[in-house]
């Protein structure tokens, strides 16, 4: 069996180029965890082949070994992935999903990709994910972390809102909707 390479957030072959700080780290995330700045992915233009160690413009495979580095590869995101997580890349949100396209449509009004489950059974909040989350204050769009879309639309990530019913706070931080009320 070939070895793996990568990292807690990616198994990949290959290691990016950071062109905001000229660094090399195996993903954006690993970057923007022992950096003060964020990375933007798109701008990555060179990668390292972590088999050979060619430093060769973005690329499925690489130039000299032929090493696929990601079996799902996205040069829209600059995204490769060893680990089959049912990938896609949604062009409206202008980034890559996990669970499988099938299982989601994009809302043209909340902006976002949503599961199946609440096709005609949400209540649409232009760009609700185009937001922080109201309680961690991250990105939700972008976010790693799943969402809950409670029945009021307003839209924080599971375990934020998980933490907010175990502390005694079962109402949306947004407008204090009832947050068990989930679609």
């Amino acid at each position: 069996m070939a070895a793996e390479f990568g990292c807690s957030h990616y198994i990949r072959k290959c290691k990016l180029v950071t062109p905001c700080c000229d660094k090399v780290y195996i993903c954006r995330c690993c970057h923007d965890e022992n950096e003060d700045h964020a990375v933007n992915r798109r701008a990555v233009t060179e990668l390292i082949c972590a088999c050979c160690g060619l430093r060769q413009p973005v690329r499925a495979t690489c130039l000299i070994c032929q090493t696929r580095f990601g079996k799902y590869t996205c040069l829209e995101c600059n995204l490769f992935d060893n680990e089959d997580k049912s990938q896609f890349h949604c062009y409206d949100c202008g980034l890559c999903r996990i669970g499988g396209a099938n299982n989601y449509f994009h809302c043209r009004k909340c902006n976002t990709c949503l599961s199946l489950r609440l096709i005609d059974n949400h209540k649409c909040v232009e760009n609700a994910s185009r937001t922080n989350c109201p309680v961690c204050v991250e990105d939700l769009h972008t976010s790693r972390t799943p969402c809950y879309v409670p029945k009021c639309g307003h839209f924080l990530h599971e375990n934020c809102c998980q933490e907010l019913r175990k502390n005694g706070h079962p109402l949306c931080p947004v407008c204090e909707a009832p947050l068990d009320n989930v679609v």
